[in-house]
């Protein structure tokens, strides 16, 4: 992988920027200590970093999005050969515009019409969810071959490839708050409960997104460990600002950068050291990016990676997080039980 000449930069729109280029496999624990210091520290305090000269080439990226485009490109009777199965529990396959509604809801609210109250504005935006072809729990919903040939085949590639990365960020997250292994994260990952995302939102007139009569996404955290994001350079990314609460910040396009955050089971695990913040995407900031009296807004395609452990492990406060100062806040918790609790609001159950 080529290095990127951005050693100088810190920070990116109000973000931080961490640069691995010296992590690797035999780089010494100082060299890894002073990049896993920075890491935690942005995760920390804003919740959101950018991370510079990763392992994912910048072909591959490239290559990414290109099928990616192929892939909502196609007619929408041929993407609903791999529709997501019905209900919140398996998260795979083609999701259409206005079935999934993305929210900040816990779902463990006592409302039970929260959900259809949440649904009143659909998020306009279509996704394709892919898996590890092992994790029997999630089975993959993947299109027939003839219909876009060689895309299972680099997707199943990709999510490796992003699950190496995902890797090397939890050992110096490890590392960076204060841990002696390395290794403590990685032991309740497989990479198999892992999601790879593909997302699509189309082109809309500006004033539905400004008026509130749709939106593309709503204000929420992840749940999971961490999301590792590749966005296209269209903008409308906003994270919350950490200064003012309440208000957002644009995460700017960085190329090939991976924008990275951490979930909120991970801020669970570290007795709230680790920040998991809100975001949202929203219209995109450069006018360029719209056209047309409708001033319809481009087209944005993003690439999220959702890491998350092993599903029955069982997740309980890190001991070095707790202290006279800082009691511990939160219950043990499986990774299975948290997942359906959160999924609960975003995909419609199935009548009984």
């Amino acid at each position: 992988m080529g290095s990127i000449a951005r050693e100088h930069v810190t920070e990116h729109g109000g973000i931080p920027v961490v640069d691995f280029a010296t992590w690797t496999e035999g780089s010494p624990r100082e060299e890894r200590q002073k990049i896993a210091s920075h890491l935690a520290h942005a995760c920390q305090t804003v919740g959101f970093v950018y991370i510079i000269n990763h392992q994912i080439p910048h072909e591959k990226l490239r290559e990414a999005f290109n099928w990616s485009k192929k892939l909502f490109d196609l007619k929408q009777d041929k993407k609903m050969l791999a529709p997501h199965p019905p209900g919140h529990v398996v998260h795979r396959g083609y999701s259409w515009p206005g079935l999934e509604k993305v929210s900040n809801s816990m779902g463990d609210e006592d409302d039970p019409d929260l959900a259809t109250k949440l649904r009143q504005i659909s998020d306009l935006k279509e996704s394709y969810e892919i898996g590890s072809d092992e994790y029997k729990d999630q089975p993959n919903v993947w299109l027939p071959e003839h219909v876009l040939p060689g895309f299972r085949d680099f997707m199943t590639s990709f999510y490796w490839d992003s699950w190496k990365n995902a890797k090397m960020i939890l050992q110096a997250m490890a590392i960076g708050i204060g841990l002696e292994d390395e290794d403590y994260f990685l032991r309740y990952h497989s990479g198999h409960e892992n999601q790879l995302r593909l997302l699509h939102y189309p082109s809309v007139p500006a004033a539905s997104l400004e008026e509130g009569s749709m939106t593309r996404m709503d204000a929420h955290s992840d749940w999971g460990s961490i999301t590792m994001l590749f966005q296209d350079d269209c903008g409308g990314l906003q994270i919350g600002d950490p200064h003012k609460p309440g208000q957002f910040i644009d995460a700017k396009p960085l190329q090939d950068a991976i924008v990275l955050n951490v979930g909120d089971l991970l801020q669970r695990w570290s007795n709230d050291t680790l920040k998991s913040s809100l975001h949202r995407v929203t219209l995109p900031p450069r006018q360029d990016r719209f056209t047309g009296d409708e001033r319809l807004t481009q087209a944005r395609y993003s690439i999220p990676y959702f890491v998350g452990p092993i599903g029955k492990s069982v997740i309980e406060t890190i001991p070095i997080c707790i202290d006279e100062g800082h009691p511990q806040k939160y219950e043990p918790t499986t990774w299975d039980d948290y997942r359906l609790m959160r999924g609960s609001m975003q995909y419609v159950s199935p009548e009984a």
